[in-house]
């Protein structure tokens, strides 16, 4: 009796928290389709394999991008955007954004810091809605998935909802809004390995061991983040083409006004998928009938507003600046996306 009831426990206490690995959820969803639906178990397979293989390439350069960026502390770069008159730090903190190689756990402690030292709300929100939206590692990965047309869009919107939060945040506190925009000190974080900052980036980092070693952690860390997150979005994609009629995506999100656009936008929010996960989904999504406009429209409000983040922006500032933040988000993922499906 005793050997046949410590499985069942032990497998009631296991299955939860595998259904929580991207690398299981790889390897159950497969195993369902071979019990249940065998016929397109080949054909699921073949797809994800084709499209993993051939972002290989790209997973390598990304990989490699954010070791050198973390080794030789890029950051330095990022603390300049928010030095001098405010208009040239709204500027700055939009086109640095879309460089920074912050993991968005990093993001919310440097951003809790700049408030706390003082750094006009115009600058940080600058930088808070162009900072997730792109760094070189993600606009490899999209352009691998979606071509160069829309990763550049991509980064414009980056630099344009930058902008966009930046311009109307200073409005807004000439009229006397946010004027104390924290609500509490940001937690530290230490999840994230970088290089000790300092005034100027080390580009040559290998002459420092301490660098190396930064450079091999990340690399290491990063290629098994990308492998895994772009295997499960591909498996995903695999679903989506397989089993999700066209039609019905054409009938969501598909079209050329303005309604599938607006759509994608308030959907993206809530589902979520980071950067790197995102592109490949995407790609799935418009074959099967979503717009280029509200492809894009769908990443751009995504990456803004992850569920996650929004915990974390709800816990740092007061709500005021919340509402700010995904409202300009919201708004700025609508506007890219109606000009991204003009120009396209």
């Amino acid at each position: 009796m005793t050997d046949i009831s410590h499985p069942a426990t032990n497998w009631h206490r296991f299955k939860p928290a595998m259904l929580k690995s991207p690398w299981s959820l790889v390897v159950v969803i497969p195993a369902l389709i071979l019990v249940f639906d065998p016929t397109n178990f080949t054909t699921v397979i073949e797809f994800a394999v084709r499209a993993f293989v051939g972002t290989l390439p790209y997973i390598v350069v990304a990989v490699l991008m954010i070791a050198w960026l973390k080794a030789a502390g890029a950051e330095a770069y990022v603390a300049r955007a928010f030095q001098g008159r405010e208009t040239q730090m709204i500027f700055m903190a939009a086109l640095l954004g879309g460089l920074a190689p912050f993991c968005s756990c990093e993001v919310i402690p440097f951003i809790a810091g700049l408030l706390t030292l003082g750094a006009p709300l115009s600058a940080v929100m600058a930088f808070w809605l162009s900072s997730p939206l792109v760094d070189p590692a993600t606009l490899v990965i999209t352009a691998g998935a979606l071509g160069w047309p829309f990763a550049i869009g991509k980064a414009v919107s980056a630099i344009f909802l930058g902008l966009l939060g930046g311009f109307s945040i200073r409005m807004f506190r000439t009229m006397g809004a946010f004027s104390n925009p924290l609500r509490a000190r940001g937690n530290q974080c230490n999840a994230c390995s970088s290089a000790p900052h300092g005034d100027k980036p080390v580009w040559t980092f290998w002459h420092e061991s301490g660098r190396r070693q930064i450079f091999g952690e990340q690399f290491i860390t990063n290629a098994a983040f990308l492998a895994k997150w772009l295997a499960l979005a591909y498996v995903l994609e695999a679903l989506l083409v397989t089993y999700v009629p066209a039609s019905l995506i054409a009938a969501v999100v598909g079209g050329d006004g303005l309604l599938p656009i607006a759509t994608a936008a308030v959907v993206g929010m809530p589902a979520y998928l980071n950067g790197y996960v995102a592109p490949a989904l995407l790609a799935g999504l418009m074959d099967q009938g979503m717009s280029a406009g509200a492809a894009m429209s769908f990443m751009v409000a995504g990456a803004i507003s992850s569920i996650p983040a929004m915990a974390a922006v709800w816990s740092l500032v007061k709500p005021g600046v919340f509402t700010a933040y995904l409202g300009l988000g919201l708004s700025g993922a609508i506007v890219s996306g109606i000009v991204f499906q003009l120009i396209v």
